[in-house]
């Protein structure tokens, strides 16, 4: 199926659309069809494809090697990449600048470069036993020893933990006491080799019911030394106003494309089982005719379509009023919503038109319905979502 015709869609980014799928389906699916079933992560051997692509490096600019594109372009490429793996699609987040903002200009200059390049994927460690959706509630502590911090405490759900080159951590210097309660958060860059876990820090997998590719990591900080240099400074935390809880700030100001990129994942999911839905209902031959014939079909098939196409439509608006400069806060939350309750739909309604062979893995649907119903969970759930749209429309609640 090809993409509706778009007023966003200039000559150039649809070169870049182009030249994404053609990677997506020939090369990013054949992969996704093999190790997903097997559970393994994407090998390194492919990480320097993605590099080589410049995927790493979408949004960092020309002069640190990068493509030099702005959000959209990112949701663009990252909706071709997830119609094939959405761990595809997940692994390029943790380049593109990620893990750069550090104080010292040639220092970033060189993380920029390594990150383009993908020399430099991270891995982010914010959520908590007791800290998801709430993430002021953040316990893990960072205590000031000399000129290092000592990192103690968990942390959960943190993907590509063990094959990283650094992990940002979201950690408390100090008790918030009087005030908001992420007052004393800060974020930590901590460099460590791919393949293992630095003195101070141990993790166990996650057994995840999809979303293979990227493996997730259950942290345990004991202990661990980070520089104090390492704690990131005030450059990440352009955009941001409030100088206390300045981190979490930092992180919820960016937050805002993590969740169109997810809108663009999940987008990519349902197109993937649309367009199998739309090839197999053509294929499937029943009472002497193929069901795309039948009524029922292709009114699912419609319904399927139809979803795909608002959801984009939605999730170009958000992606464009973020290259604009414009505040997105409630854009983003609703395409975030809007895209992830629809791929979970719409790739059920996929199973459903594939019948028992959509409740196979001989079948790549359903990796793309395991996949979607994270969409949902994942950078902010649907009912945070929801709260955050309602907050903005009626005021939050005293």
């Amino acid at each position: 199926m090809t993409t509706a015709a778009s007023p966003y869609l200039t000559e150039e980014r649809l070169e870049v659309q182009s030249t994404a799928r053609r990677f997506a389906m020939e090369e990013v699916l054949p992969l996704a069809n093999e190790l997903d079933k097997q559970k393994a992560d994407i090998p390194d051997a492919f990480l320097e494809r993605i590099g080589e692509m410049g995927y790493f490096g979408i949004m960092i600019g020309r002069n640190w090697g990068g493509m030099g594109h702005d959000v959209f372009e990112y949701a663009l490429i990252t909706e071709e990449l997830s119609r094939a793996w959405m761990s595809v699609a997940s692994i390029i987040a943790r380049g593109n600048g990620m893990g750069t903002n550090v104080s010292d200009p040639a220092r970033r200059a060189e993380l920029l470069r390594r990150s383009a390049r993908g020399d430099w994927i991270g891995a982010a460690a914010l959520s908590e036993p007791g800290a998801g959706s709430d993430l002021a509630n953040v316990q893990c502590r960072a205590t000031k020893d000399g000129d290092e911090y000592v990192i103690s405490g968990e942390k959960r759900w943190c993907g590509n933990a063990l094959n990283a080159d650094f992990i940002l951590l979201l950690a408390r210097t100090q008790e918030a006491g009087e005030g908001p309660r992420a007052r004393g958060l800060e974020s930590f860059l901590i460099e460590k080799q791919r393949g293992s876990f630095p003195n101070g820090l141990t993790g166990s997998p996650i057994d995840k019911i999809g979303y293979h590719g990227i493996t997730t990591y259950h942290l345990w900080f004991d202990g661990l030394h980070v520089p104090a240099e390492n704690l990131l400074g005030s450059r990440m935390y352009e955009g941001t106003t409030a100088p206390q809880g300045r981190a979490f700030n930092a992180t919820m100001h960016g937050l805002n494309v993590a969740r169109i990129h997810t809108a663009a994942r999940a987008i990519g999911l349902a197109r993937g089982a649309l367009e199998d839905s739309l090839a197999y209902a053509q294929d499937r031959v029943q009472f002497g005719r193929p069901i795309a014939e039948f009524q029922a079909i292709r009114f699912k098939l419609a319904d399927m379509a139809t979803q795909v196409e608002a959801a984009r439509a939605l999730m170009y608006q958000a992606a464009h009023d973020c290259d604009a400069g414009e505040p997105i806060e409630i854009e983003a939350a609703m395409a975030k919503l809007f895209a992830t309750e629809m791929a979970e739909r719409v790739t059920s309604e996929g199973i459903q038109v594939h019948g028992g062979n959509g409740y196979t893995t001989e079948r790549a649907v359903e990796r793309y319905w395991r996949d979607a119903r994270l969409t949902t969970i994942f950078e902010g759930t649907s009912e945070i979502q929801r709260k955050i749209i309602s907050d903005r429309l009626i005021g939050r609640r005293q």
